[in-house]
């Protein structure tokens, strides 16, 4: 997303300014409405789409704290690289909330309420839990009962406090939804644009709500409860075709007005593939080339990993007659980090540019190693170059993807293809059509069709925003059954999970390909069904039960669900890489403090079994929760304002409330 959004909770009130004049009272000014006269099945579809805004950014950011990312933002970059958490990253999540949802959802609740439409109360209940769950599992506490109700210095409430109020909106839901609307009450149909009003589909995102909700639990001897988490995905999605995603377009330049991003596009897009400065990590990379060390390269790989154009001819017209595919490469945070020490820091890959015409570079390369390793590298790749000394001088053709740099090290950092995508109201290329979704460096690039990023699936602009899938419920099955010691039917549920991602995701490129998407992008075309075969025959997928591992599991739940929070709520469960959890040993096996770690103050913990040697929550936002309502917060949690709350385990992620309350004293 551009910019961060700083607006008065007031302007909510504006959600309903959809095209409602055929409705209202003749009395009522449709161009001003109120909070009694929007109607409920115009407040819905606004609750839809800005809940998915700050779904969007909480994946994103808790994303690059998984490693799934790497960020040369400022702020995300200290989630990625140096774990040294910034308090920059804190407010978006909570904004987006609050501001734009929130209270909504409790206006919307109390109209449906007096109106029967018992369907609309249901819908304002899920999306309260999954708003409130999503602060929980970000902040820790926050203000719950007294949210949104009018009061400028709300007290803050417990995790747990939190997570029952949750749970009890979910089980109200179910039985909302089962009821039949009263005479007169507007059809859910109306307002759902996620689910087309289908009660069906609700019921069961309800239930695997639930299912998500309790693994969280799994650490809480006392709470977590495994038959309840089976009978719960019993009663959620059985199959693909009851995914509840969020349908998202490129037909239509229209921004909305408190975020200023384009209306119809995916909400993760908004934030992690808007810029430049989002890439693969290293960490998720090898999952995809070489997982359980069978370098083996998983057939999703280039769905999910950019690629740029390289070796670039062009014809006579300045058209390109003949290319490369340059797949990127992950950026290496965890491991020794050799190009970002060597190039300038934490956040120092550069972003390509484009050469229209013949451009020269001189780089002064002192020393003889590196020279020569880079004169190797520039006669590998066939381009011109001249020594004089110290200084090689190196020309890329017009056509050429390269780094605009004197910087010898940044010279190559078109290995590492950013993840940007570009919409009609993101592009500035007026006529760039709306099935190229492709980024561009330039005009003049996009006048030659030389492509800077091909983009990754989930976060297109016209990539569905994934709420709950059939795969995330095969994968939590197969974790549940996998603590029971039931290994047969956690290994089906395993395979039953990657064959689910794979469909999906098979279904979606499809039908990209039967919307023309892909004569540009190659990226966007199915998979090849010879590769998905031999992928699940390969050592990168366990092929016995008796050798199945709880890494195994998570691990492909890691790679299905990519730009989620639910890999960093994962990850929390598992104590990360400390490999201390019940017997399974290292879960995520190479996620570690990289070289340019600094976050000492931040991850106080001693040693990877130390709870706090982990990023485990947020610092609340600092202007609204600690400036403006220190009193309320730091009378329930004393240290929510001192550097090294972001390493305190919420409510959930304690193995008893004794520890949890512990922490807050």
């Amino acid at each position: 997303m551009k910019k961060s959004i700083y607006i008065i909770l007031g302007c909510v009130l504006a959600a309903g300014f959809t095209s409602c004049k055929k409705w209202l009272d003749v009395n009522t000014d449709p161009d001003n409405p109120n909070n009694q006269s929007v109607l409920i099945q115009n407040r819905l579809p606004w609750i839809e789409h800005f809940y998915m805004y700050s779904s969007g950014v909480a994946n994103y950011r808790t994303a690059c704290q998984a490693g799934v990312y790497y960020s040369t933002s400022a702020n995300p970059n200290t989630f990625t690289t140096t774990w040294q958490c910034s308090n920059g990253n804190s407010t978006t999540p909570y904004q987006t909330w609050f501001v734009a949802v929130s209270s909504n959802v409790i206006d919307m609740y109390n109209t449906a309420q007096k109106q029967g439409a018992y369907h609309y109360m249901a819908a304002a209940d899920v999306y309260h839990a999954l708003g409130f769950m999503q602060m929980l599992d970000i902040y820790g506490e926050m203000p719950y009962k007294e949210a949104a109700t009018g009061n400028p210095s709300p007290k803050p409430d417990d995790g747990k406090t939190i997570f029952n109020g949750c749970m009890d909106k979910l089980n109200e839901a179910i039985s909302l939804f089962g009821q039949t609307q009263e005479a007169g009450a507007p059809a859910l149909s109306l307002g759902d644009y996620v689910n087309n009003g289908d009660v069906s589909k609700w019921i069961k995102l309800c239930w695997g709500l639930k299912a998500r909700y309790m693994l969280k639990l799994s650490k809480k001897s006392d709470l977590y409860n495994a038959d309840s988490i089976l009978y719960c995905l019993s009663k959620g999605p059985q199959s693909n075709a009851d995914n509840i995603v969020v349908p998202c377009f490129n037909n239509s330049t229209v921004t909305d007005f408190l975020l200023g991003d384009p209306v119809v596009t995916n909400g993760n897009f908004n934030y992690a593939a808007y810029g430049s400065t989002q890439r693969i990590s290293k960490y998720y990379y090898d999952m995809l080339t070489n997982l359980r060390g069978s370098g083996v390269t998983d057939p999703r790989m280039t769905k999910i990993v950019p690629a740029s154009m390289s070796n670039v001819k062009l014809d006579a017209g300045g058209r390109v007659s003949s290319y490369t595919w340059n797949r990127s490469t992950g950026v290496d945070s965890y491991g020794p980090a050799t190009r970002l020490i060597k190039g300038g820091g934490p956040a120092s890959i550069a972003t390509a540019s484009y050469a229209a015409a013949n451009t020269s570079k001189d780089y002064t390369i002192t020393d003889a190693t590196d020279r020569n390793d880079f004169i190797a590298a520039q006669v590998a790749a066939g381009r011109t170059h001249t020594v004089n000394g110290n200084v090689v001088t190196v020309t890329y053709p017009a056509g050429s993807i390269y780094i605009n740099s004197t910087n010898y090290v940044l010279a190559g950092d078109t290995a590492y293809v950013n993840m940007r995508s570009s919409a009609l109201a993101t592009s500035g290329i007026a006529d760039q059509p709306a099935t190229d979704v492709c980024w561009y460096p330039s005009k003049d690039a996009y006048a030659a069709g030389v492509i800077g990023s091909t983009g990754s699936f989930q976060v297109r602009p016209v990539s569905d925003q994934e709420m709950l899938t059939y795969h995330e419920m095969c994968f939590i099955r197969a974790e549940v059954y996998m603590r029971k010691g039931d290994a047969g039917n956690a290994y089906t549920a395993y395979t039953d999970g990657i064959r689910a991602h794979l469909n999906m995701m098979q279904a979606k490129l499809t039908e990209w390909q039967g919307g023309n998407y892909t004569a540009t992008n190659p990226d966007m075309a199915p998979m090849d069904e010879t590769a998905i075969s031999a992928y699940f025959a390969s050592d990168a997928v366990c092929q016995a039960s008796g050798s199945l591992t709880m890494s195994d599991i998570m691990l492909q739940k890691y790679i299905a669900m990519g730009c989620s929070i639910e890999n960093w709520n994962d990850m929390r469960r598992f104590n990360f890489s400390a490999g201390n959890v019940a017997g399974f040993g290292v879960v995520y096996p190479g996620y570690q403090r990289g070289a340019l770690f600094t976050g000492g103050a931040q991850l106080t913990g001693g040693s990877p079994a130390d709870p706090r040697y982990w990023m485990r929550r947020w610092a609340l936002p600092p202007v609204y929760e600690i400036q403006y309502n220190s009193i309320n917060t730091l009378a329930l949690n004393a240290h929510a304002a001192e550097p090294n709350i972001w390493s305190m385990p919420v409510w959930w992620d304690c193995a008893t409330d004794d520890e949890y309350y512990n922490y807050l004293k």
